[in-house]
Protein backbone atom coordinates (compact mmCIF):
# COMPACT_ATOMS: atom_id res chain seq x y z
CA UNK A 1 0.00 0.00 0.00
CA UNK A 2 1.60 3.53 -0.69
CA UNK A 3 1.47 6.27 1.87
CA UNK A 4 -1.06 9.06 1.43
CA UNK A 5 0.60 12.19 -0.20
CA UNK A 6 -0.12 15.54 1.15
CA UNK A 7 -1.33 18.02 -1.20
CA UNK A 8 0.84 20.76 -2.60
CA UNK A 9 -1.31 23.59 -0.86
CA UNK A 10 -1.50 21.66 2.14
CA UNK A 11 1.64 21.52 2.48
CA UNK A 12 2.64 24.88 1.55
CA UNK A 13 0.40 26.37 3.57
CA UNK A 14 1.83 24.11 6.63
CA UNK A 15 5.26 25.11 5.90
CA UNK A 16 4.61 29.05 6.12
CA UNK A 17 3.24 28.84 9.17
CA UNK A 18 5.49 27.17 10.79
CA UNK A 19 8.59 29.14 9.28
CA UNK A 20 6.95 32.26 10.52
CA UNK A 21 6.57 30.49 14.22
CA UNK A 22 10.61 29.86 13.72
CA UNK A 23 11.00 33.16 12.90
CA UNK A 24 8.63 34.74 15.59
CA UNK A 25 10.59 33.16 17.84
CA UNK A 26 14.28 33.90 16.93
CA UNK A 27 13.05 37.67 16.40
CA UNK A 28 11.45 37.54 20.08
CA UNK A 29 15.26 35.96 21.12
CA UNK A 30 17.40 38.73 19.12
CA UNK A 31 15.23 41.10 20.78
CA UNK A 32 16.16 40.07 24.42
CA UNK A 33 19.49 39.84 24.10
CA UNK A 34 19.57 43.00 22.17
CA UNK A 35 17.37 44.93 25.34
CA UNK A 36 18.39 42.83 28.52
CA UNK A 37 22.70 41.62 28.27
CA UNK A 38 23.95 43.33 30.38
CA UNK A 39 26.74 42.50 32.81
CA UNK A 40 26.36 45.05 35.75
CA UNK A 41 24.26 44.69 38.62
CA UNK A 42 24.63 41.01 38.76
CA UNK A 43 23.86 39.55 42.49
CA UNK A 44 24.25 36.13 41.71
CA UNK A 45 25.76 34.77 38.64
CA UNK A 46 26.25 30.83 37.56
CA UNK A 47 27.35 29.76 33.51
CA UNK A 48 25.11 27.40 32.27
CA UNK A 49 26.30 25.05 29.07
CA UNK A 50 22.70 24.98 28.24
CA UNK A 51 22.24 28.34 26.95
CA UNK A 52 20.97 29.79 23.21
CA UNK A 53 23.91 28.43 21.43
CA UNK A 54 23.45 24.85 22.60
CA UNK A 55 19.70 25.14 21.96
CA UNK A 56 20.08 26.10 18.82
CA UNK A 57 22.60 23.51 17.86
CA UNK A 58 20.00 20.72 19.18
CA UNK A 59 18.02 22.65 16.42
CA UNK A 60 20.39 22.57 13.65
CA UNK A 61 20.78 18.59 14.67
CA UNK A 62 16.85 18.08 15.01
CA UNK A 63 16.75 19.50 11.54
CA UNK A 64 19.45 17.75 10.07
CA UNK A 65 17.40 14.41 11.32
CA UNK A 66 14.73 16.05 9.19
CA UNK A 67 16.35 15.99 6.49
CA UNK A 68 17.62 12.75 5.87
CA UNK A 69 13.79 11.42 6.52
CA UNK A 70 15.59 8.98 8.73
CA UNK A 71 13.12 7.57 11.65
CA UNK A 72 9.72 9.10 9.70
CA UNK A 73 6.92 6.43 10.74
CA UNK A 74 4.61 5.82 7.62
CA UNK A 75 0.58 6.75 7.89
CA UNK A 76 -1.41 5.42 5.89
CA UNK A 77 -4.91 6.75 6.67
CA UNK A 78 -5.71 10.05 4.98
CA UNK A 79 -7.67 11.81 8.04
CA UNK A 80 -4.95 10.29 10.83
CA UNK A 81 -2.51 11.83 8.35
CA UNK A 82 -4.40 15.62 8.50
CA UNK A 83 -5.58 14.78 11.86
CA UNK A 84 -1.58 14.82 12.91
CA UNK A 85 0.07 17.79 10.85
CA UNK A 86 -3.00 19.66 12.12
CA UNK A 87 -2.10 18.55 15.88
CA UNK A 88 1.55 18.90 15.23
CA UNK A 89 1.24 22.69 13.73
CA UNK A 90 -1.28 24.24 16.22
CA UNK A 91 1.81 22.64 18.97
CA UNK A 92 4.27 24.27 16.82
CA UNK A 93 1.86 27.66 17.01
CA UNK A 94 0.94 27.60 20.59
CA UNK A 95 4.61 26.83 21.48
CA UNK A 96 5.27 30.15 20.26
CA UNK A 97 3.35 31.91 21.72
CA UNK A 98 3.43 31.06 24.63
CA UNK A 99 7.46 31.78 24.17
CA UNK A 100 6.90 35.18 23.20
CA UNK A 101 4.49 35.86 26.15
CA UNK A 102 6.65 34.17 28.49
CA UNK A 103 9.69 36.81 27.36
CA UNK A 104 7.20 40.27 27.57
CA UNK A 105 6.41 38.62 31.26
CA UNK A 106 10.04 38.12 32.25
CA UNK A 107 11.24 41.82 30.85
CA UNK A 108 14.40 42.31 31.98
CA UNK A 109 14.76 39.72 34.03
CA UNK A 110 15.93 37.86 30.66
CA UNK A 111 19.44 36.54 30.69
CA UNK A 112 21.11 34.00 28.40
CA UNK A 113 23.22 32.31 31.63
CA UNK A 114 21.57 32.40 34.82
CA UNK A 115 21.81 35.70 36.48
CA UNK A 116 20.04 37.40 39.23
CA UNK A 117 20.60 41.28 39.39
CA UNK A 118 19.80 43.55 42.21
CA UNK A 119 16.76 44.37 40.82
CA UNK A 120 15.76 41.42 39.86
CA UNK A 121 12.01 40.18 40.84
CA UNK A 122 10.18 37.44 40.99
CA UNK A 123 7.68 36.86 37.72
CA UNK A 124 4.46 35.25 38.71
CA UNK A 125 2.41 36.73 35.98
CA UNK A 126 1.25 35.91 32.93
CA UNK A 127 2.59 32.71 31.60
CA UNK A 128 4.59 32.76 34.84
CA UNK A 129 0.88 32.63 37.00
CA UNK A 130 0.64 28.99 35.15
CA UNK A 131 4.58 27.46 34.76
CA UNK A 132 7.89 28.34 36.49
CA UNK A 133 9.41 28.11 32.84
CA UNK A 134 7.30 28.92 29.92
CA UNK A 135 10.29 29.70 27.97
CA UNK A 136 11.44 26.03 28.03
CA UNK A 137 7.97 23.95 28.28
CA UNK A 138 7.18 25.90 25.18
CA UNK A 139 10.35 25.18 22.87
CA UNK A 140 9.47 21.32 23.91
CA UNK A 141 6.09 21.88 23.27
CA UNK A 142 7.25 23.53 19.63
CA UNK A 143 9.69 20.36 19.26
CA UNK A 144 7.46 17.34 19.87
CA UNK A 145 5.12 19.53 17.33
CA UNK A 146 7.33 19.43 14.84
CA UNK A 147 7.59 15.58 15.34
CA UNK A 148 4.20 15.48 14.79
CA UNK A 149 4.33 17.42 11.64
CA UNK A 150 6.80 15.06 10.38
CA UNK A 151 5.80 12.04 12.11
CA UNK A 152 9.81 11.45 13.05
CA UNK A 153 10.23 8.99 15.80
CA UNK A 154 14.07 9.76 16.02
CA UNK A 155 13.39 13.15 16.18
CA UNK A 156 11.08 12.25 19.19
CA UNK A 157 13.93 9.97 21.27
CA UNK A 158 15.93 13.27 20.56
CA UNK A 159 13.85 15.67 22.32
CA UNK A 160 12.55 13.26 25.15
CA UNK A 161 15.84 11.87 25.82
CA UNK A 162 18.46 14.58 25.42
CA UNK A 163 16.86 18.13 24.97
CA UNK A 164 14.16 17.81 28.20
CA UNK A 165 17.25 16.08 30.45
CA UNK A 166 18.72 19.21 29.94
CA UNK A 167 16.49 21.88 29.64
CA UNK A 168 15.41 19.93 33.38
CA UNK A 169 19.40 20.34 34.44
CA UNK A 170 19.23 24.25 33.53
CA UNK A 171 16.05 24.90 35.66
CA UNK A 172 16.92 23.54 38.60
CA UNK A 173 20.09 25.35 38.25
CA UNK A 174 18.05 28.18 37.80
CA UNK A 175 15.66 27.28 41.11
CA UNK A 176 18.79 27.08 43.10
CA UNK A 177 19.58 30.59 42.43
CA UNK A 178 15.75 31.43 43.16
CA UNK A 179 14.85 30.32 45.95
CA UNK A 180 18.28 31.48 47.70
CA UNK A 181 17.13 34.96 45.93
CA UNK A 182 13.47 34.49 46.88
CA UNK A 183 11.73 33.45 50.50
CA UNK A 184 8.34 33.05 48.21
CA UNK A 185 9.72 30.71 45.59
CA UNK A 186 8.93 27.53 47.71
CA UNK A 187 5.24 28.48 47.95
CA UNK A 188 5.33 29.53 44.08
CA UNK A 189 7.20 26.08 43.22
CA UNK A 190 4.10 24.38 44.91
CA UNK A 191 1.55 26.41 43.06
CA UNK A 192 2.71 25.97 39.45
CA UNK A 193 4.44 22.84 37.06
CA UNK A 194 7.70 23.44 36.15
CA UNK A 195 7.62 23.38 32.61
CA UNK A 196 3.72 22.75 31.89
CA UNK A 197 0.56 23.35 34.30
CA UNK A 198 -0.08 21.26 37.23
CA UNK A 199 -3.02 19.20 36.68
CA UNK A 200 -3.88 18.80 40.46
CA UNK A 201 -2.44 21.99 42.12
CA UNK A 202 -1.59 21.28 46.01
CA UNK A 203 -2.96 23.36 48.66
CA UNK A 204 -0.78 24.13 51.87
Amino acid sequence: MLQFKIPDMFSFIIQLIICCSVLALFVSILIDFTLYTRDEHIKKEKKSIVETGTMTLFLFAFYLILMTKIGIVPIYNNNLMYTVIIIGTFAIVSGCVMNIMGRFNLGSNWANHIKIYDEHTLVQKGMYKIVRHPLYGSIMLMFYGACFVYRNILCFLAVTFIFIPFMYYRAKQEETLLIQTFPEYNDYKRRTGMFFPKIIKIKG
